[in-house]
Order: structure tokens, then C-alpha cells, then sequence
């Protein structure tokens, strides 16, 4: 476990300087203590970043990344960060920590937050129907399961609403209109009039439809939009400033991605053009996930999250009760708006996965060592890419955790 050099000084302080006040020698002596004691811990940390950097680099050629970034949120709340690769492979720029990646599905985090937030506000409950809100909506009922859905099963995935965003109907429209701005029930068009997945709250499937729903609930009992709410409730107050809304074609910082050639969004791997705009509009993905951000500052988000500072820490065991979800691996649930993974040597950890046409990435936290990670890499070709996101973020953090300066 790692303990802040601050602190472990304190403690020594307090114990040596109680033995003598007075003494001259014994100051002096004191004093070479403390200087070798902060020289040894500065050659740790030092060490450990040098170890991640390189570990990274590896990483980034192994598995035929153009470009990857690593962000580590300590105990003490301070940050680290890593880039390797390339921003831009064609024109050879190179990743940096201050690059900008998209977050894909990691932006459900900042949704799910902010409903916990309204939840205990009491601007609605976690049981109550859909319906409630939506219900007047001349296509509310098209919806699958349209009388049952509750906000908690919209969260948990357990609505029974199928997925819009990789129907072929779909990503031919978005391909072919890059300049559209798509409303929230054009996307839920898509998915009108299907038979559920399954009934109401007795299954799981990941959908993105189940959140462009949530947000159209949250949008109408505040009177606010969902990204005027993300900045005023989350990153204005907890100062995310390399956090930003995906809602435009051109996205200030974002660095080149690569979707592969032939995929369904665009249909050419590099996903910015010349001018700078994506190939397809962002703006559509909203709530699915909808934000850009620093790998440093996701870090820093997920220890913010998970340690429950971001709303009532005691709704924190309500948003990580899980529903089983073996399409995301074995030993993995899926609670509100979170991914729950197991390992038999490092515990429980929190966090979510996300895919936008041409980035990747993964988040999460880890409570035994109060040590958050995110890694994000410009690049979803699956077909090409040798090692996951996943298993980088892992490898990286059981680094961290076996190298880190260790207690006296």
C-alpha cells in the first residue's frame, strides 16, 4: 500500500523529535534521516514511473497499438500520467498525456452519478416506472416492455430494450447524413415496434438505447440538458478540466483514430478527416457515452466515483449491487451504470469499458489499494490489435502495485 511521504515524515517527526528538542547532534542526525529517508522514497517513485513508462511502451508495440495513454490516481489523491505511440501515425505525431481520447461507454459513469445525485434529491426513485415520465409520448409505447421498465432496470441493463447503435439501418444513416443532429426518440425509432430481449427485469443485455431513455427522464424532471447537468454537477465542482462533451463534429484536442478498414461507422479507418471533423457526427452516441477526456482525468474521475465523493457514499453499495453479465467475462456483474470484475489476488474492482468507432477504453478502481487506472488508445480494429485494453490496464496496475514504495 502506498502512504503518502508527507504523512510517513509526520510520524517520524513526531516520534524523534519527542526523544530530544534540545540536542544539536541528535538534529543533525535527524535531519540526514529524514533527507536519506525522502531521497529513498523520491528513487521508489521514481522507479515505478520509469517501470509503467516502459511496460507501456512495450505494450504499445506488442500489441499494435498506434498510440495508447495511462493514467494512475494514487492514494493520496495525486495523479500520474503515460503516453506512447502515436497521436497520428500518417503524420507522425506523437501521443502525449495531454491527448485527448474518446471515453465510449465510460461516459454511462458520469449519467449514473448524476442520477444518484437526483435519486437523493428526490426528483424521482430507482423503482419508478418509465412510463411515469414518458408515458405521454405518442411512441412510448413502441418502446419493448414499455409498462414495466423501471429507471433501475434502464441503468442495470435489465430493460429488455435492445441496442440501436450497431443495427445496420442504423450506422448506414449516421454514415450517410454526418451532419444530421439526431434527437433522442430518432434513435429509439430504431428499436419501436421489436420484440423484447426478453421480459422486463429477467435478463441482461448492454444496450445504449436504455440510457438515451434514462437522460430523456433526467432532462425532464431537472428542466435542464444532460451536458449543461454534467458540467454544473460533476466536472465544474470535482475540476475535470480535460473532461469534455463529444456533441460536434470537431472536437477540440481529440487525436487521430483508426476504426479499421470496412467497419460499419464510416466505413475508413481514419476516423478525422483533412479538416478536422469527424466522419461521422458524435453528437449521436449522448448518454451511450458522449465525452472525451485526458486518461489522467478519468483516472482521477474514477477515485472520485468509487470512493462514493460524488454523491451519498451510502447509495454507493446500491450502485454497485450487480446483476450477472457473462458477456463482459467470467466472474463479472454489471449494477448501475458500473462493471464489477473479481480477482483472486487483488479483490473487487469498479469501473466500465468503452468502444467509439476508432478509440478504446478501459477504467477502473481498485478499493484494496484506493488506486484508480485508465488506459485509452486510438484505435477499435479489432482485427489488428493484438492485446486488449483490458489486459494493458491490468498488467499496468499490477506493476503498480507490486512496485510501489512500500510502508516502513
Amino acid at each position: 500500500m502506498l502512504i503518502t511521504l508527507s504523512r510517513k515524515l509526520k510520524k517520524k517527526t513526531d516520534y524523534l523529535s519527542g526523544m530530544n528538542k534540545t540536542n544539536k547532534p541528535f538534529k543533525a542526525a535527524l535531519f540526514i534521516a529524514f533527507f536519506l529517508f525522502a531521497f529513498n522514497a523520491n528513487a521508489q517513485h521514481e522507479a515505478l514511473k520509469q517501470k509503467l513508462q516502459a511496460k507501456l511502451d512495450s505494450f504499445c508495440i506488442a500489441g499494435k497499438f498506434p498510440g495508447l495513454t495511462l493514467g494512475v490516481a494514487l492514494p493520496d489523491g495525486n495523479t500520474l500520467a503515460f503516453a506512447s505511440g502515436m497521436a497520428d501515425s500518417s503524420k507522425h505525431i506523437p501521443m502525449t498525456t495531454d491527448s485527448y481520447l474518446m471515453q465510449g461507454s465510460v461516459g454511462k459513469t458520469y449519467v449514473s452519478a448524476i442520477v444518484m445525485q437526483l435519486v437523493k434529491e428526490g426528483k424521482f426513485s430507482l423503482d419508478d416506472k418509465v412510463s411515469k415520465y414518458l408515458g405521454h409520448y405518442p411512441w412510448f409505447s413502441r418502446l419493448p416492455n414499455a409498462p414495466d421498465i423501471t429507471i433501475k432496470m434502464l441503468m442495470s441493463h435489465t430493460s429488455g430494450i435492445m441496442r440501436y447503435e450497431f443495427k445496420p439501418a442504423f450506422t448506414k444513416d449516421l454514415t450517410n447524413n454526418p451532419d444530421k443532429i439526431w434527437k433522442p426518440e430518432e434513435l429509439l425509432a430504431y428499436v419501436f415496434d421489436e420484440k423484447p430481449a426478453f421480459k422486463a427485469g429477467e435478463g441482461w443485455e448492454y444496450s445504449d438505447t436504455n440510457y438515451i431513455v434514462l437522460a430523456m427522464i433526467m432532462e425532464q424532471v431537472t428542466g435542464s440538458e444532460y451536458y449543461d447537468l454534467l458540467r454544473k454537477r460533476i466536472l465544474q465542482p470535482y475540476h475535470l478540466a480535460q473532461t469534455k462533451p463529444s456533441n460536434q463534429r470537431k472536437l477540440q484536442g481529440l487525436v487521430q483514430g483508426y476504426a479499421g478498414k470496412d467497419n460499419d461507422f464510416g466505413g475508413r479507418s481514419e476516423v478525422i478527416g483533412d479538416d478536422g471533423r469527424f466522419i461521422i457526427n458524435p453528437q449521436f452516441e449522448w448518454t451511450g457515452g458522449g465525452i472525451y477526456s485526458t486518461s489522467r482525468d478519468l483516472a482521477k474521475w474514477a477515485k472520485l466515483l468509487y470512493e462514493g465523493r460524488v454523491f451519498d457514499p451510502a447509495m454507493l453499495a446500491v450502485m454497485e449491487e450487480g446483476t450477472p453479465a457473462k458477456m463482459l467475462g467470467p466472474n463479472t456483474s454489471y449494477g448501475l451504470g458500473v462493471i464489477i470484475r473479481q480477482s483472486a489476488k487483488y479483490g473487487t474492482f469498479y469501473g466500465h469499458s468503452g468502444f467509439f468507432p476508432g478509440y478504446m477504453t478501459e477504467m477502473y478502481y481498485f478499493p484494496r489499494y484506493k488506486m484508480a487506472f485508465a488506459v485509452q488508445t486510438n484505435t477499435s480494429d479489432y482485427r489488428n490489435m493484438k492485446i486488449s485494453a483490458l489486459k494493458v490496464l491490468l498488467e499496468m496496475a499490477k506493476t503498480t502495485f507490486e512496485e510501489s514504495p512500500k510502508s516502513n
